[in-house]
């Protein structure tokens, strides 16, 4: 059972830097010259530097800001980062990932372990964790989730995430709306005991779904909407330093992702898989804001995205089965007793999963 401690004057970060506009990639060097971060190292999504890093040199160069190492990130595997992280020049003074997921969770890593500044430039919108305070990375060959912190400055380019192609801000639409289960699963785990809920937390984690479907249209094309998807997914970032834990970010739909990529021989991408699984787990849960998470999926397109290329039954199923057993101690509407034949049930009666899993 959960003991309440109580906790005064923990320190909250919040990025220090924060560039979200169009142009930006060449505008870094300034950034870092105005922060007096002259010695950095960089570490590189594969193929992203041959897409930007034009703009970026000549940004660098023009500030004449050092680059004392830099890497292309091809794994995250602990022991590569820490080594990587400790024989960086005692020089550097700050630490950028450039890229997606790898790129990024290497960066925050190195900067977290040197206590140094880390400066996270995303290209694409497809999930929050380019301003989450933890870091995905292999222990063995297994991904785990590990602490780290929260970046010092953040610099997004909107003429890079206009390039994207549909599935990844498709897989940012899914992250995002896992909010409305993930929340549904961290009250009821609090009503229940096992852990302290966070208000403000959740307020925030909740209300950058309005950001993001209340204010402009749902086309995934429009520049309003990817700026807003863009600023839905650093609120949400926000809201876990704020908890001090991932749970207004993530729960049972995020379980049963984890779950898919341990099993599945082709997982589909991270915020695809977990956009399937919040409006099942939102079912699942007799969420009074499922009808919500249901009209955003379906008018932004998700659904329908999905349904050219649903998610494997067989896959879905045993994914099911693992997901409770991911976490120890990890309260979610999967632990209840018959969850997973209501799950079953779902999958096999509800005309939106008929599609969306097959």
């Amino acid at each position: 059972m959960f003991k309440h401690q109580f906790s005064y004057n923990r320190q909250i970060n919040i990025p220090y830097l924060l560039k979200i506009g169009n142009g930006k990639i060449i505008k870094i060097g300034k950034y870092l010259f105005d922060k007096e971060m002259y010695d950095i190292a960089v570490f590189w999504g594969e193929g992203i530097k041959e897409i930007i890093g034009q703009d970026f040199y000549l940004g660098i160069n023009d500030c004449k800001i050092n680059i004392l190492y830099e890497k292309v990130v091809d794994c995250v595997a602990w022991e590569e980062v820490s080594e990587t992280a400790f024989n960086l020049s005692p020089k550097t003074t700050a630490i950028l990932g450039i890229g997606g997921g790898k790129a990024l969770d290497f960066a925050k890593y190195c900067a977290y372990l040197l206590k140094i500044p880390y400066i996270s430039v995303p290209t694409s919108a497809a999930n929050d964790g380019f301003c989450s305070p933890s870091a995905s990375l292999t222990f063995q060959g297994n991904r785990k989730s590990v602490k780290s912190a929260i970046p010092y400055g953040v610099v997004v380019d909107l003429d890079i995430i206009n390039r994207n192609p549909d599935i990844f801000l498709y897989a940012g639409v899914g992250d995002m709306v896992s909010k409305i289960s993930a929340l549904f699963d961290w009250k009821q785990a609090s009503l229940k005991g096992f852990e302290r809920y966070n208000d403000f937390a959740a307020m925030l984690s909740y209300n950058s779904l309005d950001l993001l479907f209340l204010r402009h249209s749902d086309n995934i094309r429009s520049p309003q909407f990817q700026r807003s998807l863009i600023n839905s997914l650093l609120y949400s970032g926000i809201a876990m330093e704020i908890a001090g834990t991932s749970r207004p970010a993530s729960g049972s739909e995020h379980l049963i992702s984890h779950a898919l990529d341990k099993i599945a021989l082709h997982p589909a991408m991270h915020g695809l898989q977990v956009g399937v699984a919040s409006y099942l787990c939102a079912r699942l849960q007799n969420n009074p804001e499922s009808s919500k998470l249901k009209d955003m999926l379906e008018s932004s397109g998700f659904f329908a995205f999905i349904k050219n290329k649903p998610l494997d039954k067989c896959d879905f199923i045993k994914a099911l089965e693992l997901a409770p057993k991911i976490k120890n101690d990890y309260y979610t509407i999967l632990s209840e007793q018959n969850a997973f034949e209501n799950a079953l049930d779902l999958i096999n009666t509800d005309e939106v999963l008929q599609d969306l899993i097959v």
